[in-house]
C-alpha cells in the first residue's frame, strides 16, 4: 500500500498519496464535520495504488490547520481555491463528505472546469434542506457557544461512537483537535451560523451543468443525511450512480473503509473511460 505523507502549504496541512505511476487525474478529498484528513486514511492509499495521486486537506480550523476566522461556509470555498492554485491542481476527481460537500460542490460550481468526477457522500445540496437536531443547536446564540465549550474528549468519544462504529482512539484525538481553542470552537459556530441553505437558489442546475459523472455514496443507515438524498443527486444529474452501503450510517468512510476503497477507485476508473 502507498504510505500517506503530512505536509503543509502555508497554512493548510494535508495529507498526499502518492502513486508509483500516475495514470489519471489527481483526486481532491474534502472531509466533513467535525473530522479532518485523518478521515481519508484508508482511501487514499488505495486511490494511490490505482495510479491517483490522492490530496486531502485539513479545511481551515479542523486537524491541523489553524482557523481562519471567520469560518464561514464562504471562506471555507475561498480556502478550497486558494488550496488549489497553491498546489497548481488545474483538474482534479472530487472526493465529498459531510460539510465538504456543501463546501466543495459550491466550489466546483464556482469554477467549472475543475471538477472531471466527483463522489457525494452523506451531504446535500439542496435549497430547501433542513439541519438536524445538533446543527440548530449550533445555529443558536447561546446553545451552541454552550455546546463548543463543555463538550469534552470523553463527550466527543460518546457522540460519535452512538453514530458511527469506525472512531477509533487515534480518530477521536485527531478529530477532537477542532475544539481545542477558542478559535477553534468560534470557526465551527460561524460554519454552520453562515450554513443557510437558501444560498443555494443561484446554484440550481448548476451541478447538473458541470457535465461530469457522479456517484453518491452513501451510508444506508445515515441519521443525519438520509439516503433519499443520495437519489435526489441522481434525479439531479443525468446518469449519475448511487450506492448505499448496508450497516453504514452518517460516517460511511469509518463504518465501512473496505467498501468505499473498492467502490470509489472503481467509480474513477470507469468515470475516466465514459
Amino acid at each position: 500500500m502507498s504510505a500517506l505523507e503530512e505536509k503543509r502549504e502555508g497554512e493548510i496541512a494535508y495529507r498526499e498519496a502518492v502513486p508509483a505511476r500516475q495514470s489519471g487525474d489527481p483526486v481532491l478529498l474534502l472531509h466533513g464535520f467535525p473530522e479532518s484528513s485523518y478521515m481519508w486514511r484508508h482511501l487514499m492509499p488505495a486511490l494511490a495504488n490505482a495510479g491517483r495521486r490522492a490530496i486531502a486537506p485539513d479545511l481551515p480550523g479542523y486537524g491541523d490547520s489553524p482557523p481562519d476566522l471567520p469560518g464561514t461556509w464562504e471562506r471555507q470555498v475561498e480556502a478550497v481555491e486558494r488550496f488549489r492554485a497553491a498546489l497548481d491542481l488545474d483538474r482534479a476527481a472530487l472526493v465529498l463528505h459531510d460539510w465538504g460537500g456543501l463546501i466543495g460542490l459550491r466550489w466546483a460550481c464556482d469554477n467549472p472546469g475543475v471538477a472531471s468526477a466527483i463522489v457525494v457522500a452523506n451531504t446535500g445540496f439542496f435549497p430547501d434542506g433542513k439541519w438536524h437536531g445538533m446543527a440548530n443547536m449550533l445555529r443558536t446564540e447561546g446553545e451552541g457557544e454552550r455546546l463548543v465549550s463543555e463538550l469534552d474528549r470523553t463527550g466527543m468519544t460518546r457522540m460519535l461512537r452512538a453514530v458511527g462504529r469506525g472512531f477509533g482512539d487515534e480518530a477521536i484525538h485527531q478529530y477532537f483537535k477542532a475544539f481545542t481553542t477558542e478559535e477553534g470552537r468560534r470557526g465551527i459556530l460561524d460554519l454552520y451560523r453562515s450554513g443557510d441553505f437558501e444560498k443555494l437558489e443561484p446554484y440550481a442546475g448548476k451541478l447538473a451543468a458541470l457535465g461530469v459523472p457522479l456517484l453518491a455514496l452513501w451510508g444506508e443507515d445515515d441519521v443525519f443525511a438520509p439516503p433519499a438524498g443520495a437519489y435526489r443527486f441522481a434525479k439531479e444529474v443525468p446518469d449519475a450512480k448511487v450506492i448505499v452501503i448496508e450497516d453504514a450510517g452518517h460516517f460511511v468512510f469509518e463504518d465501512d473503509p473496505r467498501r468505499c476503497a473498492e467502490e470509489v477507485p472503481a467509480f474513477l476508473a470507469e468515470a475516466e473511460t465514459a
